[in-house]
This record gives C-alpha cells, sequence and structure tokens, in this order.
C-alpha cells in the first residue's frame, strides 16, 4: 500500500528518478516528470522519450522509484512490476484523461503509459534528522539556499 503522505509527496513533486537494468546487467537511471498515482497499489508515467528506460523494461518489467521533496529532504522509494500500455491499445484511452487533466497538451506527446504495481515503499530521510532537525529547519534551510541560487 502507498502511504498517504507518499502520494501526497508524488503528487507535489510528480519528479522521479527511475531505476532500471540494463540487458547487459548495468544500473541505468533516468528521471521522468510525469508520475500520477493511479490507486493505493500503483503509480504511473506517461513515457514521452524513454526508449532505452522502455528496452529496459522489456527486457526486466521490474523498477525502483526515488521521489524526494527538495525542501523538507524526505522521500520515498518505491518498486515494483511494471506494464506498458501503448496508445491505442486496450486501456489507454481510459487512463491518459488522467495525463490530460494534469499536463494538458504534454499529454498528447505520450507514446505509453507506464504502469508499476507497488510491490515496496520505503521511506527516505536526510542525515541531519538523525541529528534532531525537523521539517521545518529543513524547509527554511533550503529555502535560503534555492533563493541565493535563483534570486
Amino acid at each position: 500500500m502507498i502511504p498517504a503522505g507518499v502520494k501526497t509527496l508524488i503528487g507535489l513533486f510528480p519528479l522521479g528518478v527511475v531505476a532500471t537494468v540494463t540487458s547487459e546487467g548495468r544500473p541505468a537511471a533516468s528521471p521522468k516528470g510525469t508520475f500520477l498515482v493511479l490507486d493505493d497499489q500503483t503509480i504511473a508515467y506517461g513515457d514521452i522519450r524513454s526508449p532505452g528506460t522502455r528496452s529496459n523494461l522489456d527486457h526486466m518489467p521490474e523498477l525502483e522509484v526515488v521521489f524526494v521533496d527538495p525542501f523538507k529532504r524526505k522521500g520515498a522509494r518505491l518498486r515494483g512490476r511494471t506494464r506498458v500500455v501503448e496508445r491505442g491499445a486496450s486501456g489507454f484511452a481510459e487512463l491518459i484523461g488522467n495525463w490530460s487533466s494534469a499536463w494538458g497538451d504534454l499529454a498528447d506527446r505520450i507514446g505509453a503509459l507506464v504502469i508499476i504495481e507497488i510491490s515496496t515503499c520505503l521511506p527516505l530521510a536526510t542525515p541531519p534528522y538523525d541529528d534532531g532537525a525537523t521539517e521545518a529547519d529543513m524547509i527554511a534551510t533550503y529555502q535560503a539556499k534555492y533563493k541565493e541560487i535563483y534570486p
């Protein structure tokens, strides 16, 4: 089951870094920015231009994806088995409306939906929490840091 806090995280920060394995057994990571939560066990992203990730999933249809709140410095690692629903295939038309609602015209560029049935969901937190930092501390620190970078 995907906890409510993780669903909120994905809704606020839908950019996830997807880890797959190549046919040669090498690790591969790729960011995907169109994630949505479909239900308590399922997330998905719209594949716009990810031939390497798709090839890896053809070889081994499992992945892990990491989501991080860049201000709280907390997140989640979700692992699961995938299935790909190509544009024009059964089920695509029923699902693509979710992406149209979320991203408008960008949904027209989605060639397939990668559906992930979650088997594992683990929390992530940065080490300052081990030393007593609070979420408010972390948010203040990273608001200031991002303001310096992007005044």
